[in-house]
């Protein structure tokens, strides 16, 4: 046999082949069930909404009106608009010879003025407003607790005096426990911030020392839990005591 007969055979045997597998395969698609058709899911134009919770009940912080809390405020608690200090009451280090170690606040009942000493015959001065007359007290303490924008709840013995006052207020910038607070041993006491910052240099409070905000900030940010605080006597320390924090 000759080269093109067997080419001839070949191209016979390929084209029987393709024909029988196209058979093949014609016979097993009609016996396969048929494909449905690709699901189309439709997904809502806005993301689904879930129930929220709140981690915990003290994480909430109670909801108050703040225009009405504050308008019931009497005079000596309404927020004053910012205004600059008397020169005398503005913050400046000073000579202040002491036998206390620096690091130690001392409060200068009578003339208004808080020092931390910083060692070397030196201390940092701030104006004050102190407690009124009957307020005043004397001795030492040390700092027990310290906030930031602390919420404020009046002592009974306040509400007492004064049964308008609010039985809490949410810290803030209408708060008048101010920017930070730095609460003295197991008493009611506090050395805190103002928003009434024309007090200053005056006997105005129940007891607690007060400073300006940006006075208050800068204090706290020196000291910490377990700072001694000595405050001295003054001419009306004898009518008062040190009360217990409720």
């Amino acid at each position: 046999m000759n080269k093109n007969h067997w080419e001839a055979v070949l191209r016979t045997s390929v084209g029987l082949a393709l024909a029988f597998a196209h058979s093949v395969g014609s016979a097993a698609a009609q016996h396969l069930p048929s494909q449905p058709p690709a699901a189309i899911y439709a997904y809502p134009a806005d993301a689904p909404q879930y129930p929220s919770y709140p981690y915990s009940r003290s994480a909430v912080r109670p909801s108050q009106d703040d225009g009405t809390v504050i308008a019931a405020l009497p005079p000596e608690y309404q927020p004053e608009a910012a205004q600059e200090l008397s020169p005398q009451f503005r913050r400046t280090v000073v000579d202040y010879p002491t036998i206390e170690p620096p690091g130690t606040i001392i409060i200068d009942t009578p003339n208004t003025y808080l020092y931390l000493v910083i060692g070397h015959g030196k201390a940092i001065r701030y104006g004050i407003g102190v407690g009124r007359e009957g307020f005043t007290w004397s001795g030492t303490e040390h700092i027990s607790l310290m906030k930031e924008w602390p919420d404020w709840f009046p002592p009974q013995e306040m509400i007492k005096r004064q049964p308008y006052l609010p039985r809490f207020m949410a810290g803030g910038e209408t708060n008048p426990l101010g920017a930070r607070a730095m609460y003295l041993g197991n008493t009611q006491y506090r050395i805190h911030g103002t928003n009434q910052p024309s007090t200053i240099g005056s006997f105005v409070s129940s007891g607690c020392i007060r400073l300006t905000n940006g006075d208050v900030e800068d204090l706290y940010s020196r000291v910490t839990v377990g700072t001694t605080v000595v405050v001295l006597p003054g001419a009306n320390t004898a009518a008062s005591k040190l009360l217990p924090r409720r």
